[in-house]
């Protein structure tokens, strides 16, 4: 039998074996060639090179994914070695045999500046190195570390020799040559906005250092730094313990202070390593500070908060964050109120604000640099996670979206493989910004989607959400009042819903985009509504005008009721309605006694609800009615509806 007589999914479950069982590339190449050796025809090789092209692109994301998070636990194992008591030597030499290790390159080594000789000097390396060696002075002003100096930021080069931009310098370029560098990753050192010196990464082959590489540097850098003060400040301890006795009981309370800022330190690092989130460590801060603390994002939004923080005005906590990314260090707000910058490597995340009881102390504001800087390592960890997360979620909503669907137990248990649970009532919104660019809300849309537990797309130039919600109206006013603020200009929002099955998340979608579209029509640019709300204005006014759905939405239940049970309900609604909401007239026009028509109407508020006959909605039914009655004359006269 050829591969051309077999079942179609045959083909399919073989290239999955193969990925299943991390199967080398080559395999994915034999089986091509055995489809062909067994006599398939071109549509059978061509509809399986194009699974193995598919597979070879899973392969490939999962490649990256685990690469990515190697390297995070790599990073993780660092901070668990680095959380250990070293003297500075020993410290410095686990940090470049790290750093090293990290990316696996050839040589690590650390240079400290000297502020006097204006130059600095290498106090370790690790790798095989003859010409770099301990002690060596490297030039100031000159190489790639007085670049990453002065940028206060990483800074690399796929070929130092070749590259133009360095400020070269005979003595370095001498030794770059012995060596037979090429690739060079330099990352600053900072303590209190203050370079005291550079962590090298180098490799032998010309290699061009990829942006995941580049933050796990700057986060080893990051916890290198907080490290090496920690070292520092328990070197100054045990002079002082040397001198207690001279000193007397001021530097002992000192000394404890230090041994607590120690302490204290490695319960955070224990928290990044036991996978805790954001509450457990703001708990352990507020808890060594004794105060309240939480933390924010970039927008000022609180990610995580406890203890009593008295009130603060939005411009003022925004203003100051601006002012303590600037300047890289924490900024007193009151006497006890402080805002320190949470960033990692170069890049800004948000801030750590904390209202303590009393003024801080020189020991608790390093502690709450520390906190501020575990805080970003932490968020740091989290976003890569995230991200990985988001892609997957994202697919699976574009599916829910397509037509036609895939298959609905294929949906069903991806939505239970990402835990979401379609079987609860959410609504979809679609979201227009009016004006500015799309990049920020794009990027605030898929946090609050991960926040809230449901799903965002970007389609046809707008934002897309899914979300577990009950009242679709309700939804978009509270995502305007969020985004509008954020983006400095209003959004137009349309939601439908709620949804109470896979199957439906589509049509819902579709609904939704037609409430865009009569909110534009009516003028209505900035505000929100949701489809219930616009009622048959949203069935005049929009772009796409669905009959059916308006039809059924209204008087859906009636209809089906008088089908399943062949009963008069429609046209008892119609007779009443042309009577002038009168029992009694409908009773006399439809040849029934008025009892009949007051247990008619009984089933029909059973079946609409109580306040079917409130004005409005009454509007609605009598319009539904009408189009129903119209769209029943027209179909019975079109010829090709009617029965040979």
């Amino acid at each position: 039998m050829t591969l051309d007589a077999l079942p179609s999914h045959v083909g399919a479950l073989t290239v999955l074996e193969l990925l299943a069982r991390e199967a080398p590339a080559a395999a994915y190449d034999e089986l091509v060639g055995a489809a062909r050796r067994a006599g398939a025809g071109e549509d059978a090789i061509s509809s399986l090179k194009e699974a193995l092209d598919l597979a070879l692109t899973v392969r490939t994301q999962l490649g990256r994914r685990q690469q990515r998070e190697a390297g995070l636990s790599a990073l993780v194992d660092t901070a668990r070695d680095l959380t250990l008591p070293y003297d500075l030597d020993t410290l410095l030499k686990v940090i470049t045999r790290r750093a090293r290790l990290l990316l696996n390159l050839d040589m690590a080594y650390i240079s400290f500046y000297d502020e006097e000789a204006g130059d600095s000097y290498v106090r370790t390396a690790d790798g095989h190195a003859t010409a770099l060696t301990v002690g060596f002075r490297v030039p100031g002003q000159a190489g790639l570390g007085s670049a990453a100096r002065d940028g206060a930021a990483p800074f690399w080069t796929p070929d130092y020799m070749a590259d133009e931009r360095i400020t070269h310098h005979p003595v370095i370029d001498e030794v770059v040559h012995a060596e037979g560098i090429h690739a060079l990753l330099a990352v600053p050192l900072r303590h209190r906005d203050v370079s005291f010196g550079v962590l090298y990464s180098a490799d032998r082959n010309i290699r061009h250092f990829t942006p995941d590489e580049i933050a796990l540097m700057s986060s080893l850098g990051d916890l290198a730094t907080v490290a090496i003060e920690k070292t520092r400040v328990l070197s100054q301890a045990r002079t002082d313990i040397a001198a207690l006795e001279q000193y007397g009981s001021r530097v002992k309370s000192d000394l404890t202070a230090a041994h607590r800022v120690n302490e204290v330190h490695g319960r955070m690092i224990d928290l990044l390593l036991d996978g805790s989130g954001l509450t457990a460590l703001t708990a352990l801060t507020a808890e060594a500070l004794d105060g309240g603390v939480a933390i924010l994002d970039l927008g000022t939004r609180t990610l995580a908060a406890t203890g009593d923080l008295p009130e603060a005005s939005l411009t003022q906590v925004a203003e100051a964050t601006l002012e303590a990314q600037v300047v890289g260090e924490p900024i007193q707000l009151t006497d006890t109120g402080w805002l320190a910058p949470v960033t990692a490597g170069a890049e800004r995340l948000g801030c750590l604000l904390l209202h303590a009881a009393e003024p801080l102390t020189e020991n608790e504001l390093s502690l709450l640099r520390l906190a501020a800087g575990t805080t970003g390592v932490l968020l740091l960890m989290q976003r890569n996670t995230a991200v990985a997360e988001s892609q997957v979620r994202d697919e699976f909503f574009e599916a829910l979206l397509s037509t036609p669907q895939r298959p609905l137990p294929q949906l069903r248990d991806r939505a239970r493989s990402l835990g979401i649970d379609l079987e609860r009532p959410h609504a979809v919104v679609v979201i227009r910004p009016e004006g500015g660019s799309q990049g920020r809300a794009v990027v605030w849309a898929a946090s609050y989607a991960l926040r809230c537990g449901g799903l965002s797309s970007v389609r046809g130039g707008c934002l897309t959400l899914l979300l577990p919600s009950e009242d679709p109206g309700a939804t978009a006013r509270r995502i305007s009042k969020e985004l509008s603020p954020l983006l400095g200009h209003p959004v137009t929002v349309g939601a439908a819903g709620p949804t109470l099955r896979i199957e439906e998340v589509e049509p819902t979608y579709s609904e939704a985009v037609r409430c865009l579209s009569a909110l534009s029509a009516l003028g209505g640019s900035g505000s929100t509504a949701s489809a219930k709300e616009l009622g048959f204005l949203g069935l005049l006014l929009g772009d796409h005008r669905n009959v059916t759905d308006y039809i059924t939405h209204t008087i859906g239940p009636v209809i089906d009721y008088d089908a399943h049970r062949f009963t008069n309900l429609v046209q008892t609604l119609e007779a009443y309605f042309e009577s002038g909401n009168s029992p009694t007239y409908a009773a006399e026009s439809l040849h029934v006694h008025p009892n009949t028509v007051s247990r008619r109407l009984e089933r029909i508020t059973a079946l609409l609800g109580e306040d079917w006959q409130e004005p409005a909605r009454a509007l609605e039914v009598q319009l539904a009615l009408r189009l129903h009655r119209t769209r029943d004359t027209l179909v019975a006269e079109d010829p090709a509806t009617q029965q040979p």
